[in-house]
């Protein structure tokens, strides 16, 4: 279970080459190498003797997953998953190539990808490679599941691969997926995320020459329903500004992101539609909020129409209760390595969304504190010392979910 054919640098851990050797691959959209990938997991596979599946959810979409048996392969299992695709760069903006994974003289590794979420691959490998050259052996079946297209709303990936019949097979019991960097001291853990709306509002109005006081235009309904939707932005704004306990996750953000309409100067446009991105926490009654959007529909004027790009109905939030048996055990597992954790919601989106969506519990979770949280940005980097850590971290608690005893209905 040595790593093979891995030179190590200037005594580098190979944990880390194996890292970097990983950023390197090119899985970036809009055209991700995932023959790279898939290559590069087979390899991984045979190194740690497991047997790895593939299915093919889409033409070009494959979903990878090695299976570690446990003692006990009736009882549900564990899954640890993450995604092999990374968003593009502006290589302009970059102190180096983004994938080059340039390690510095203070050991930080520079890669699209080092946060999100290659390094949470690696580390779930390299955690199981030192358990089983150990020679641990687990309760429960883990399985490590490699899914492509995250970064582009999972829907070749993930969305649909809950409904598949290889995805009812693993009889998953409890997931890991991917958090976010902690600048901290502490890490943060996400039981929950925020529900993505997208949403037009189509505005109809009185056409005209541009030289008329013309009643009833279509400009005077989007700034309506502008104004009504900005100045619900200000006032979550101003309640995630005055509480103390509150994070981006716990408020709805608004954004107009589109505005559309008009031909020409001189002619008043019959049709001027405004888009925002709406992201909803899971404690608000999605009804009503959208009762509310049609209030503010009907105060702007006759017409006045609004359609979905994407509505997520979904608020199944994973347990914190110490009650619970899966989160007792990370949380324990945690507090044995005396690590302070965060709970919060995601504020933006993941593939946990459609774990939880199935009825399954998950939490998202990347062992990266004092790390400034740099996904989707220019020079995204992680340190060696951190990311080494992480493997750690896993080593404890893999074994601790693994672990977690039958419950009654397994028996």
């Amino acid at each position: 279970l040595t790593h093979t054919n891995i030179i190590s640098p200037g005594g580098e851990d190979p944990s880390v080459s194996l890292f970097r050797h990983y950023l390197r691959l090119k899985t970036v959209h809009p055209e991700p190498d995932y023959d790279a990938a898939l290559k590069f997991l087979d390899r991984i596979a045979a190194e740690l003797q497991l047997p790895m599946k593939k299915i093919e959810v889409f033409p070009g979409r494959v979903v990878s997953i090695m299976t570690w048996e446990g003692t006990n392969p009736k009882l549900k299992s564990v899954l640890l998953n993450s995604h092999t695709d990374v968003v593009p760069v502006f290589q302009e903006h970059w102190k180096y190539d983004a994938f080059s994974a340039f390690k510095d003289a203070e050991g930080n590794i520079y890669a699209r990808g080092t946060q999100d979420m290659k390094c949470v691959t690696i580390q779930y490998i390299e955690a199981i490679r030192r358990l089983k050259s150990e020679g641990r052996k687990l309760m429960r079946t883990v399985h490590l599941m490699f899914v492509p297209d995250e970064e582009v709303g999972g829907h070749k990936g993930m969305e649909t691969f809950v409904n598949h019949p290889e995805f009812k097979n693993l009889n998953i019991g409890f997931a890991l997926d991917e958090g976010l960097a902690n600048p901290s001291e502490a890490f943060t853990v996400f039981y929950g995320e925020r529900n993505p709306w997208w949403i037009t509002i189509h505005c109809p109005g009185s056409p005209g020459h541009g030289s008329r006081f013309v009643e009833n235009t279509a400009a005077e309904k989007l700034r309506q329903i502008i104004n009504s939707f900005l100045d619900f932005r200000e006032k979550e704004k101003h309640r995630l500004n005055t509480s103390e306990c509150f994070t981006l996750g716990d408020v709805t953000t608004v954004n107009m992101t589109m505005v559309k309409g008009g031909v020409a100067y001189n002619v008043i446009p019959a049709e001027m539609d405004v888009s925002f991105d709406l992201r909803i926490p899971p404690t608000v009654n999605l009804q009503e909020f959208e009762g509310q959007i049609q209030q503010w529909c009907k105060e702007a004027g006759e017409d006045v129409t609004y359609e979905f790009a994407q509505k997520h109905m979904n608020q199944n939030v994973t347990s914190t209760e110490e009650s619970d048996p899966w989160w007792s055990a990370f949380s324990a597992a945690c507090k044995e390595m005396n690590m302070t954790l965060e709970k919060e919601i995601f504020p933006a989106a993941t593939d946990s969304r459609f774990i939880r969506a199935v009825g399954i519990p998950a939490i998202g979770f990347s062992p990266m504190n004092r790390t400034p949280i740099l996904l989707h940005d220019h020079n995204e980097y992680l340190n060696e010392q951190v990311f080494l850590r992480g493997i750690s971290v896993y080593e404890k608690l893999i074994p601790a979910l693994a672990g977690v005893v039958a419950f009654p209905d397994e028996a």
